[in-house]
């Protein structure tokens, strides 16, 4: 715990972030790795010959092999390419998807807007007609309840209001296939806490933010490599072709080498990119004890919110993220009290206003997202602020 807190030591005293579903705080070891590129190795990767760039190479490709390991998956089928964020890199896949091979295109209810929205525009542009699944309070979906037959299915291994899993996405994953579909993953949410719900289970595409990794702002894709069959290219530009002529182009993402290259049109963020490196060494360098220190915090916030009779949780059960409103009191409100004893949190729908507006019909929501920066002093000071307002 001790190693942790010091990773964070910029945090001053009485600070509690609370927004980590937004975008995690970085730890020490991450802002080292970018601030070591632009100032020992600044360079541009995979197009220069001298060694600040095959620096920048090595790092780059390390960061790669890096985040195939972290979700369990192999080179040998997967590649990893690096884009904005979650939503671009849904709307980079859809937007070249081949209509021709599908004969729907499906969501759950409880999406984030990323793609929420992207299904709804994907449907709209093809003709391809759109459908929303139910989500279980639990997270799952009851497959037996739908027609996979050549669909494309959107969905989210992890609410990012409630944290909530889509625990039996291996079932899903599946019936997907063998209906002759295929299953995009959002997994923004589940890649810092939770990346057990989907680490080895073989989905077409995973997307997901860096930024909410303990990483920087940057998107990546991990897609299957047959998925290119299904898919044109057209989005397109510098460092993705190996020749031009007057009126074609030769792709470089037709050989394995360098496939990753078929969504990474144009410069990179290549600091952004060794800062993931660096943020998943260090994920992967934490103890059982920084883990069970973590556990005990959220849990311990959660217990409290649950025994008010004032505030009412969209949670079913304890997660980093919890969302709810307080009976009689205004959330935009609270967070701006909130905010005056330097407690950050975020209010609203949280880019989730189909479920949380129109089916569930509830006011703005409070969300506390938690993250391996928290202290257990921090939990103390939300309990205390909490208090005083709830009475």
């Amino acid at each position: 715990m001790v190693c942790i807190m010091r990773d964070f030591d910029y945090l001053g005293e009485g600070e509690v972030y609370l927004d980590g579903a937004c975008q995690s705080l970085r730890p020490r070891p991450v802002i080292d790795a970018i601030n070591d590129y632009y100032v020992e190795h600044n360079s541009c990767g995979e197009r220069v010959k001298y060694k600040w760039g095959l620096i920048t190479d090595e790092k780059v490709e390390e960061t790669r092999e890096l985040v195939l390991k972290y979700l369990g998956l192999k080179s040998k089928k997967y590649t990893v390419s690096f884009t904005l964020n979650t939503t671009y890199g849904i709307n980079l896949l859809l937007n070249q998807l081949k209509p021709d091979y599908f004969s729907k295109i499906m969501t759950s209810e409880i999406e984030h807007n990323s793609p929420f929205l992207a299904t709804m525009a994907f449907s709209e542009r093809t003709s391809v007609p759109r459908e929303v699944m139910a989500r279980n309070d639990d997270g799952t979906i009851t497959v037996s309840d739908y027609d996979f037959a050549d669909a494309v299915v959107v969905v989210n291994c992890a609410s990012n209001f409630d944290g909530r899993k889509l625990s039996n996405l291996s079932e899903l994953v599946k019936a997907v296939h063998n209906a002759g579909g295929i299953i995009i993953i959002d997994a923004a949410q589940a890649m810092a806490h939770s990346v057990d719900v989907l680490k080895g289970i073989e989905v077409d595409a995973i997307c997901f933010s860096a930024h909410k990794l303990y990483a920087p702002s940057l998107g990546v894709i991990v897609w299957r490599d047959e998925l290119v069959d299904k898919m044109n290219v057209g989005f397109v530009g510098g460092g993705m072709v190996d020749d031009v002529q007057l009126d074609s182009y030769a792709l470089s993402s037709e050989g394995k080498e360098h496939r990753y290259t078929r969504f990474e049109a144009g410069l990179q963020a290549w600091g952004e990119i060794i800062g993931l490196g660096a943020a998943l060494k260090w994920l992967n360098g934490l103890s059982k004890n920084d883990w069970r220190n973590f556990e005990h915090n959220y849990k311990d916030l959660y217990e409290f919110l649950s025994k008010s009779d004032k505030v009412h949780l969209v949670n079913n059960e304890a997660n980093p993220t919890m969302s709810f409103y307080v009976e009689g009191l205004d959330s935009h409100l609270l967070g701006a009290a909130l905010s005056r004893e330097n407690i950050m949190a975020r209010t609203g729908y949280f880019c989730v206003h189909y479920y949380l507006d129109h089916v569930l019909g509830l006011p703005p929501l409070m969300r506390f997202s938690l993250g391996l920066h928290n202290r257990p002093e921090d939990i103390d000071i939300v309990k205390n602020v909490m208090e005083k307002i709830l009475k």
